[in-house]
């Protein structure tokens, strides 16, 4: 467990709303070029909680904190290192150090330094001889007390395909040159609302603190601002955050991402940015109101370039805090400061 005692004590579910313009938001390593994960029966584009957790695990990394799962390209080691050694990588422990620990007190300093762990659980095998120097105190997996689901884009989407000429490779020989050409596939634009949960009950299991979960109000944020800077990934913007937490024991409303649809003028195969949509987030402040003798508080954060329509109007993101306040009160909404991460 954290060497913290302030494990998490209040559910919160969490929506968080980005937009992708010209990029592709989630590649299918399975299919020709890498093509943007799409709902065939649908059409609309398809973004996998394990992309979002690999941003978010990036910017725990960048941020300074230790993670179990790293992104090879960032990795302070070279090639590729088993299990055991990522265990003692992350903890700072030796084999030798192990041995003196039982096998609670290993998973407790696991949980201290490995911060995603926390968030995200882990599975944890190992060789049979480090297994049996952690001793059978040792769970073999951990559950996170932090989920997503899969998100689906609000609208249909269009796929661009164009092939490029990569890279030019030049000869020992001298003059001749050799070019490399490959297909690029984005989509043109796409509204993608993901669904969180933080699960105080699995909480215990793993240590997640309050600490922990004030980071994910800024965390998310940032990680889409500061994680999508390659080639394919340039063109996210993170649109909405909102952290409902709950005062009442193992209480949640569920899917709120349902709540949220788009208004828009432009039909969808013709959207191109966000100043095309408009967020219609009336049945989402209807579902708080049906609410509000469970929730504690609401964080929010919005893009000053979001345009909201609620049941009494439409503007920008002081309208919307504007519906919050007068779902679940105005002493109950506090909005985020992204940069403000306390640490």
């Amino acid at each position: 467990m954290s060497d913290t005692t302030d494990t998490v004590e209040n559910r919160s579910e969490i929506v968080f709303l980005y937009d992708a313009e010209d990029t592709n938001p989630n590649g299918n390593p399975l299919s020709a070029n890498d093509k943007p994960r799409i709902d065939e029966s649908t059409g609309k584009a398809v973004v996998t909680d394990v992309r979002l957790k690999r941003y978010l695990r990036d910017q725990l990394d960048d941020d300074g904190h230790e993670i179990y799962i790293k992104n090879p390209s960032k990795a302070d080691y070279e090639g590729a290192i088993d299990r055991d050694d990522l265990f003692k990588a992350v903890t700072g422990l030796e084999e030798d150090d192990i041995e003196d620990y039982t096998g609670a007190e290993a998973a407790d300093a696991f949980l201290n330094n490995a911060v995603d762990v926390r968030y995200f659980g882990a599975t944890a095998s190992f060789s049979s001889e480090f297994q049996s120097a952690l001793g059978d105190g040792f769970p073999g997996q951990f559950i996170g007390p932090v989920q997503f689901s899969h998100a689906r884009s609000l609208n249909t989407v269009v796929q661009k395909s164009e092939s490029k000429q990569l890279s030019t490779v030049v000869s020992s020989g001298g003059d001749s040159e050799q070019g490399t050409f490959a297909t690029d596939n984005r989509l043109q634009y796409a509204l993608v609302p993901f669904h969180g949960i933080v699960n105080e009950v699995g909480a215990e299991s793993t240590g997640l603190t309050e600490a922990d979960v004030s980071r994910l109000d800024t965390l998310l944020w940032r990680a889409l601002k500061n994680q999508t800077l390659t080639r394919s990934k340039m063109g996210h913007h993170p649109q909405l955050y909102l952290r409902v937490e709950y005062s009442t024991d193992e209480y949640h409303i569920g899917r709120l991402d349902d709540g949220l649809a788009m208004s828009q003028d432009t039909p969808d195969t013709e959207l191109r940015n966000i100043t095309d949509v408009v967020l219609d987030v009336s049945r989402l402040s209807e579902e708080l109101d049906r609410s509000t003798e469970h929730i504690d508080t609401v964080h929010v954060k919005a893009n000053p370039h979001l345009k909201v329509q609620t049941k009494d109007d439409t503007g920008g993101p002081d309208q919307l805090v504007t519906a919050l306040e007068g779902a679940v009160g105005e002493g109950a909404v506090e909005r985020i400061d992204v940069y403000d991460t306390g640490e």
